[in-house]
């Protein structure tokens, strides 16, 4: 499971001209999900996603998580995010879980989300063609991979 995060100033998901979900401050969560994962994977980068220190403290230093800045957390699922690019130009999607693995995946890490949180998690629609908008903050981009923990 790989996640990439940013910090937005506000972001938002549009599915056939419409908003399915927006946040304010917070992050937006893009997630990709290989065959293998399980819900231990999803336990440890919601607990990594949720104690991450990348909002300023009082003294502009990258100390506070996203619970204590009040911000919220928005998922879109990704699988272009497991992509190879290993062997010519065009990306091979082999790695990313099909559909009947990756939906009740990416819905248990939204439940588990959410849970930890303690408030609702908007999302974008698994599969669907989507249209992301968002204002970076800082900017702020980091990448998890459950896989190789680091």
């Amino acid at each position: 499971m790989r996640i990439v995060i940013q910090r937005v100033k506000h972001a938002s998901v549009n599915i056939d001209g419409a908003t399915a979900g927006h946040i304010g401050k917070g992050l937006l969560v893009l997630l990709g999900i290989v065959a293998e994962d399980s819900q231990e994977d999803i336990d440890w980068i919601v607990r990594k996603l949720c104690a991450l220190r990348v909002f300023d403290d009082a003294d502009g230093v990258m100390n506070l998580n996203v619970q204590d800045v009040g911000g919220e957390v928005m998922v879109i699922s990704q699988f272009t995010l497991m992509a190879s690019t290993r062997k010519g130009n065009r990306p091979s999607y082999i790695r990313a879980a099909p559909p009947d693995i990756a939906i009740p995946l990416y819905e248990a890490f939204v439940r588990t989300l959410q849970s930890a949180l303690g408030m609702p998690v908007p999302t974008g629609e698994f599969g669907a063609d989507m249209q992301v908008e968002l204002l970076n903050d800082g900017p702020v981009t980091i990448i998890i991979d459950s896989k190789t923990r680091e």
